[in-house]
């Protein structure tokens, strides 16, 4: 598996495929099968990668170095494959969707667009911690139209709602989550407008192109 390597200047362009459409649940107690050309990311695959000599750095906002001098390798952004934005965690929205989570950030500002990936050896999973709230990413299931599926920094603590499976595709460098509630690929909802807009969502049966990967950064020294 190569590096997560990239330089600024080459950040990758937004594919211009259709939005795959919203599909039902596949049956989470079903063992997903791992796209072609992709495969399963464990901790130590992500150590390594995230730890490799030229690792993609996070480009900062002006004058905000603090968290990227303070960060471990496993303190990660995350970036569009679609848009070319960076994930942020929506602390100020109001309920029901506090802490949502939304690919709306230009480039990276500090702690909103910052997450933990949290290996759990016995399950093979990752949970994802914000650091704008301390919270943990789940998956709202039992919400309904839109925003069925939408993915928020709101748990204090981890269980099947908050898990993940990371997958990575070395010809394409770049990065998906599944959710292990819904058996769903987490989708960026490039056509959604008003507060929702950039939305991600766990709610795609597979990886159909950029609306399903990301580029992952480093925010380690």
């Amino acid at each position: 598996m190569t590096s997560v390597l990239l330089s600024l200047s080459a950040l990758l362009a937004t594919s211009a495929l259709a939005a795959p459409a919203a599909v039902a649940d596949p049956g989470a107690d079903r063992p997903a099968a791992v796209p072609a050309g992709w495969e399963a990311v464990d901790a130590s695959d992500l150590a390594r990668i995230t730890a490799e000599t030229g690792a993609r750095k996070a480009p900062l906002a002006a004058g905000d170095g603090a968290l990227a001098a303070e960060a471990e390798p496993e303190l990660l952004a995350m970036q569009s494959a679609r848009n070319g934005r960076f994930v942020a965690t929506e602390v100020d929205y109001a309920a029901p969707n506090t802490g949502a989570l939304r690919a709306r950030s230009a480039e990276f500002g500090g702690s909103w667009e910052s997450f933990a990936f949290e290996w759990d050896e016995a399950t093979q999973t990752y949970a994802l911690k914000s650091l704008a709230n301390n919270r943990y990413v789940a998956v709202e299931k039992n919400y309904t139209g839109s925003a069925q599926n939408v993915l928020r920094a709101r748990s204090t603590s981890v269980g099947g709602w908050e898990r993940f499976v990371v997958y990575y595709s070395e010809g394409l460098d770049r990065w998906a989550l599944r959710s292990t509630l819904n058996g769903l690929f987490v989708t960026m909802e490039n056509g959604y407008t008003g507060s929702l807009q950039y939305a991600l969502r766990a709610r795609s049966t597979d990886i159909t192109g950029s609306w399903e990967e990301f580029v992952l950064y480093d925010l380690g020294a």
